[in-house]
């Protein structure tokens, strides 16, 4: 990999007669010309634009008279001179469509009457060949890539572009109310520093979590598309499962990469590739463990789409291809109780309604195995069951895998189900390898199952049903698979 110029040569800010040292005057005038014009024409919009247009809408109903700044971010070093992958905030993509780094979507009230707002897309134009900056800047074209030009940008996302370098100028010399989504540049934010509140700022962002609560058409289909290509990722584990037992978690997990990074723009969060013992770990992201035969392995794992919409999908399967009578058990308990939670998803119900019927079923199994003492509603009523349930059933699905995380209680946790909602069913039960309280033959077996569910006008759709749940279908899926 080779050093960018910031690590041996001064910065274009601080570079004296428009060179950097050891830069000819000749080669600089050299890299200015012969260049061809690479600019784009007759660009199509991108397939969200119409309703990326219908969000600032809605967006801009919601604050009258007050201007909006909703940053993309900026990247964020990972070690030294080197930086993470970008990806982009979901405000900002949710809204614009892009995802190119340092941009800014600015909502400005117009003075009319008639209210409403005029967005103007803040972004850096492509490099500059006069100054040098293609070539010297280790964010120039030639270091990382071409940049769309303004008017390419305008084209592709239906929104005016300015150069977003001089932004922070003009918001310091902004009058009126204010509003910013915080957290992802430092920059924009202390440009607004006397112009913002944190209360004023929250309620921004807690609209638009709200906001993405019921998906449109095109996210539906994002979503879709997003659990099809997980479906293959787990279609690919399976038949490498020999290689992982030689080798390690790290199998499975670079397994199920490849086909996030091939048919999307990466994984949607940090898969959970979770054999034996480690099933019972509810993040169990380091992956570096043992494979083996008569295990289980806990995979928990989703694909991010290119317009960054993430599935979330888990299966528990036998290493072997075959479960053993008490992991046949164990897991059948939790499928039971996915099949009542996804039966109470339906417009109308409680949020909570999927997550007490899992629960229920899961204490009921507890207390007739003798693993807690009933009545089944005094071990609901206590909470009992959640030493081995220890978490939620669910929650929201889609551009964050665990969206609509800023929207209020009430909207929520206590709200009710729409149609166009999307969201996970997951009860699992988890039994710890230092857990003395259950037979030694239980310990350190972990199930959970989890499938991506609509809310639909007369019900659910549940997208992910391609992959199988039923503990003989998932045997005879298995056989299948690595058959060939």
């Amino acid at each position: 990999m080779p050093e960018t110029p910031e690590e041996t040569e001064e910065p274009i800010k601080q570079r004296k007669n428009g060179l950097y040292p050891g830069v000819s005057d000749e080669l600089a005038e050299n890299m200015k010309t012969g260049w061809a014009d690479t600019e784009l024409h007759d660009l199509e919009p991108v397939a969200q634009a119409a309703h990326t247009a219908d969000r600032r809408a809605a967006l801009s109903a919601r604050f009258p008279g007050e201007r909006l700044v909703i940053p993309a971010g900026n990247l964020k070093t990972r070690s030294n001179d080197t930086e993470y992958a970008f990806r982009a905030a979901t405000e900002y993509a949710y809204l614009t469509g892009d995802q190119t780094q340092d941009g800014v979507l600015v909502l400005e009230p117009r003075p009319q009457a008639d209210g409403g707002h005029d967005a103007t897309l803040y972004l850096l134009p492509r490099s500059d060949r006069e100054n040098g900056e293609f070539w010297l800047d280790g964010q120039g074209e030639l270091w990382v890539g071409r940049r769309h030009s303004l008017t390419e940008a305008e084209q592709l996302l239906g929104i005016p572009a300015k150069d977003v370098r001089e932004l922070a100028a003009a918001l310091t010399e902004a009058t009126g109310p204010v509003r910013c989504v915080r957290g992802h540049d430092a920059g924009i934010e202390a440009a607004l520093t006397d112009k913002v509140t944190a209360e004023r700022d929250e309620e921004l962002r807690v609209y638009l979590s709200e906001a993405r609560a019921v998906k449109d058409d095109f996210e539906i289909g994002e979503l879709q598309k997003a659990v099809d290509s997980t479906v293959r990722g787990f279609e690919d584990v399976v038949k490498i499962l020999d290689k992982a037992e030689a080798t390690s978690e790290r199998y499975i997990e670079g397994t199920f990469f490849l086909r996030a990074r091939v048919e999307g723009n990466d994984i949607g969060y940090g898969s959970i590739c979770a054999a034996g013992p480690h099933a019972t770990t509810l993040h169990w992201v380091r992956n570096d463990g043992d494979v083996r035969s008569g295990d289980l392995l806990l995979l928990d794992a989703g694909v991010e789409t290119h317009t960054l919409y993430t599935a979330d999908i888990t299966r528990t399967l036998p290493i072997n291809g075959t479960f053993t009578d008490l992991q046949r058990k164990i897991y059948d308990a939790v499928y039971e109780a996915q099949e009542a939670g996804i039966a109470a998803v339906k417009p109308g119900a409680k949020y909570r309604d999927f997550h007490d019927a899992s629960q229920r079923v899961l204490a009921e199994k507890l207390v007739e195995w003798g693993l807690v003492e009933g009545p089944v509603e005094k071990v609901l009523e206590l909470g009992l069951q959640r030493r081995w349930t220890l978490h939620g059933t669910g929650h929201m699905l889609g551009m964050d895998v665990h969206d609509c995380a800023a929207a209020r209680r009430e909207a929520y946790a206590d709200g009710t189900l729409e149609p166009g909602m999307c969201l996970t069913v997951e009860p699992g039960l988890y039994f710890q390898a230092d857990d003395l309280t259950v037979p030694e033959e239980y310990r350190g077996i972990g199930v959970r199952i989890e499938d991506d569910i609509l809310v639909t006008e007369d019900g659910n759709r549940n997208l992910s049903a391609a992959l199988p749940r039923r503990s003989d279908e998932v045997e005879t899926w298995m056989a299948r698979v690595k058959q060939g």
